[in-house]
């Protein structure tokens, strides 16, 4: 099997995996991997990421053309733009999962720092979560707000809508998305409990033990404490 051949099984192998969970409903949700000649592996427009067929899946080449495969998600302007922005990103996964989306909604959410740090794999796996306002689902629009990021963000919240998470690995960007939903459900399960979450200094001791690097912003600032 070649290289590109087990990419696409493995984009199928976790869409599924993705979809089984009730991560991402219906046909909503795409997967994005960047090759080595820069072009990309993108899941179809209006397909279940639980029945991807690897042979399908669209291969673009560089500048986005459609080389083989279905037509590309609409969605090929956010993942563009945070390619162009992450550097190091090789992935991209963007859902509709339930916790996320209802955090994306809720007022008074800070646009830098979207969930405050209850864990430290919160922060281990997505580095922080930035919000951008809603855009209609494809709008070109999307790509120049997740551009004015300047790539500080490899997790972004679309208001209204979900999230986008890149990673230097297709495992990386699924793990994270993932954290990204369990870190929202707990949110929103500890809301005005007043719950307990890593100091400054617990945070500064990921950042020195795992090297971490995050957005520069005060983790508390915006968030109902109760």
């Amino acid at each position: 099997m070649s290289g590109e051949a087990r990419l696409r099984e493995e984009i199928c192998r976790y869409g599924r995996s993705l979809f089984e969970r009730g991560l991402t409903p219906g046909s909503s949700g795409n997967i994005s991997l960047r090759l080595d000649d820069g072009g990309w592996l993108v899941t179809p427009t209006n397909a279940s990421l639980g029945f991807l067929d690897p042979a399908r899946i669209a291969r673009l080449d560089a500048g986005g053309n459609l080389l083989s495969g279905d037509k590309p998600t609409k969605e090929i302007p956010l993942h563009s733009a945070l390619y162009e922005s992450r550097r190091e990103a090789r992935a991209i996964v963007h859902l509709h999962s339930t916790h996320s989306v209802a955090v994306s909604m809720l007022p008074g959410i800070d646009p830098k720092a979207v969930l405050p740090p209850l864990t430290p794999y919160y922060l281990m796996r997505t580095g922080g979560t930035a919000l951008i306002p809603y855009f209609r689902p494809g709008d070109p629009a999307v790509a120049d707000a997740i551009r004015g990021l300047a790539g500080r963000y490899g997790a972004v919240l679309l208001a209204n809508h979900g999230p986008v998470v890149a990673g230097e690995s297709l495992e990386g960007a699924v793990f994270a998305t993932e954290e990204l939903e369990e870190t929202a459900k707990l949110y929103l399960l500890l809301r005005n409990l007043n719950p307990r979450h890593l100091s400054p200094a617990q945070v500064q001791d990921l950042v020195t033990h795992f090297g971490l690097t995050l957005p520069e912003h005060d983790h508390d600032h915006g968030h109902d404490h109760g």
